[in-house]
């Protein structure tokens, strides 16, 4: 008896450590919060030519991850020919002006 309750538990546990890694991941949009999800989307995006995704691209600009940064400020690049003078690398004070033009940008096309 005891032998076949250490399988059960056994059993169970395994089950239980299978089970975490099935974790599902985030779904891949832009602004997910996991850059594994947010990046994919940004580039299908860029890849798409999907102009509709052009104020959610801006609004990763102020990311708080330089790796999302580089792919919404490449992808706006892509889909306007056009960087504001963004630098992804750049500190966030430093960032400010370029994210502010991009923001004029959207609100003079009403892009939204």
């Amino acid at each position: 008896m005891h032998g076949r309750r250490g399988l059960v538990v056994l059993a169970v546990a395994a089950a239980f450590v299978a089970g975490v890694g099935c974790i599902p991941k985030e779904t891949q949009s832009i602004g997910a919060v996991d850059p594994s999800s947010s990046i994919p989307a940004i580039q299908q995006a860029a890849k798409k030519k999907d102009r509709t995704a052009i104020p959610a691209l801006v609004k990763q600009l102020e990311s708080d991850d330089p790796a999302v940064r580089f792919y919404a400020i490449n992808a706006l690049r892509d889909l306007t020919g056009q960087t504001q003078g963004f630098n992804y690398f750049d500190d966030a004070e430093a960032r400010k002006p370029a994210v502010l033009r991009w923001k004029a940008w959207l609100a003079e096309r009403a892009v939204k």
